[in-house]
């Protein structure tokens, strides 16, 4: 095992990354690969990102056998992934082929070398990101050095995740102020109408129509284009016909 500075450094370079939204997925393989190499008896690890739809992704594995376990756990429904992500903040399975809280699971893990798995949750204020997922085929059990070094990984992969969720929830709010905008604009001409007033009539269309106000703008623009393509010379709003 590299000495502890090593594992300081590793994690220093790492966290580097975070300057870069767009290099989520190098920091979170930075993460994993370097967690595999230094946290004792854990030769596999993997990070798994739960969405808003429910679903959940392995955004980063050291090996294929990673993400062959983290697809049994999201079929079959069960697993220390999963609880990790829903029920405890850690989660270990020690001396897996005694091991009765995921009946569906376990015996697929055993079959396949699995004999200790650590999983941590990932959570940025209280909010659950995903999980750290770690997978022993040589050892049984799972010491304490091992589990404070997982979770010294698990904060910085949490780090990463929150930076890229807040990023993605940054350009989605601009990206909707921007068809607002444009939507407003084109009520405002074609109706002739000030700027309140066509603020107005978009959020009146939107309650009526139990619409979000971005999708309705969306719709207002969407039109706008479709008969800018097709040549249609009709002065009427495209709003209208959300009305």
């Amino acid at each position: 095992m590299p000495a502890p500075i090593d594992v300081a450094a590793a994690l220093a370079q790492a966290t580097l990354d975070l300057a870069a939204p767009q290099d989520r997925d190098t920091t979170l393989q930075r993460i994993v690969n370097v967690a595999a190499s230094s946290i004792p008896d854990m030769e596999h690890v993997g990070i798994s990102v739960a969405h808003r739809d429910g679903s959940i992704e392995t955004a980063a594995s050291s090996d294929p056998l990673v993400v062959e376990l983290d697809r049994l756990q999201y079929t079959l429904g069960e697993g220390p992934c999963l609880h990790a992500i829903d029920a405890a903040p850690v989660v270990r399975m020690e001396w897996a082929r005694h091991e009765q809280r995921w009946p569906l699971f376990v015996p697929e893990a055993v079959a396949r070398g699995v004999r200790a798995q650590l999983g941590i949750r990932l959570h940025v204020d209280e909010q659950s990101l995903g999980a750290l997922n770690l997978y022993s085929v040589t050892s049984d059990t799972i010491s304490a050095e091992t589990e404070q070094l997982a979770e010294l990984f698990a904060v910085h992969a949490a780090i990463a995740l929150g930076h890229a969720h807040r990023l993605e929830n940054l350009n989605a709010a601009l990206a909707s102020r921007r068809m607002i905008g444009l939507a407003l604009g084109l009520v405002m001409q074609r109706l002739d109408l000030d700027e309140d007033t066509a603020f107005a009539y978009l959020t009146r269309v939107s309650a009526t129509s139990q619409t979000k106000l971005r999708d309705v703008a969306a719709t207002v623009v969407d039109q706008h284009h479709a008969r800018l393509r097709d040549g249609d010379p009709r002065d009427d709003t495209e709003a209208d016909a959300l009305t």
